[in-house]
């Protein structure tokens, strides 16, 4: 059996309540570790740092800025969590990043806080994936269950809501949004906001269809299946332009979630939508 000085070496220094944090790593003193909170090799965590019960922090991250992450989530190896934004309108103004519960975020991720200029946040929800050399800009706001694989990257002061998913390789222009359980296919680019429900694909990006797979396991009823696709017709399929197709979605689609979810979504965009 080990001693405790050898289980200390391999396993990382004991703060009590099951938090451990391996001797190489540096942790300010003015940082705040929760409950079983691990903190790997070579880690940096800053003096403005909160991490909640159960994070777990791999081995070379650099976890700074004014940060707080949710119970549960993981980051993995090389992380640059917090990080300044890249932003020359950046003064050094007191902006935060806040990270959900349950997030795992994988290798190599880069995350910034915000800027004075965005509204001084950045904000991941719940329960997301964000995988390889994912870069999250300055005053991005990302929902909950959300995946991006491997290379995504969000421009600053992107809004990403519930369920969406992004293919590798896919970048997002900055002040885009994608709405819920939408999708981006591998190696594209939107530069307009992507309507809930739908499938983009290209560079730029251009409309494919609906999200059917997504939808089906959202667990979405037969009406509201209907209910989505005649909007996506009548937007899509119609040659009418967005003002008439939204009077016909009001007129002829059954007042479900999906629908108003759907017309709040276009009527506030600013970028116009993927057509």
């Amino acid at each position: 059996m080990l001693d405790r000085a050898r289980w200390l070496e391999q396993e990382g220094e004991d703060r009590g309540d099951a938090t451990r944090v391996h001797p190489t790593a540096i942790v300010h003193r003015k940082a705040e570790l929760g409950q079983r909170v691990q903190v790997g090799a070579y880690s940096i965590v800053g003096p403005r740092v909160v991490c909640a019960d159960d994070v777990q922090i791999g081995s070379y991250v650099y976890l700074s800025g004014r940060t707080f992450v949710g119970r549960g989530t993981s980051i993995w190896h090389y992380g640059s969590i917090g990080s300044m934004p890249q932003d020359l309108k950046y003064r050094g103004e007191d902006t935060r990043l806040v990270i959900g519960e349950r997030n795992a975020i994988r290798e190599y991720v880069n995350i910034s806080i915000g800027t004075e200029g965005g509204g001084g946040i950045t904000r991941i929800g719940d329960g997301n994936l964000l995988m390889v050399h994912v870069h999250v800009a300055h005053d991005c706001i990302i929902g909950d269950n959300c995946i991006f694989a491997n290379s995504v990257n969000l421009a600053g002061h992107v809004e990403i809501d519930d369920h969406v998913v992004l293919g590798g390789m896919g970048a997002v222009h900055q002040f885009c949004r994608l709405g819920s359980h939408s999708m981006m296919t591998g190696g594209s680019m939107t530069g307009k906001d992507v309507p809930p429900f739908c499938r983009v694909h290209g560079r730029p990006a251009h409309i494919l269809g609906l999200n059917t797979i997504g939808l089906k396991r959202a667990g979405m009823s037969a009406e509201e299946l209907a209910a989505i696709k005649k909007m996506y017709r009548l937007i899509y399929r119609q040659q009418l332009t967005l003002g008439d197709a939204l009077q016909a979605i009001h007129q002829q689609v059954p007042d479900l979630p999906p629908r108003q979810l759907f017309v709040d979504f276009v009527s506030r965009s600013q970028r116009g939508i993927c057509r």
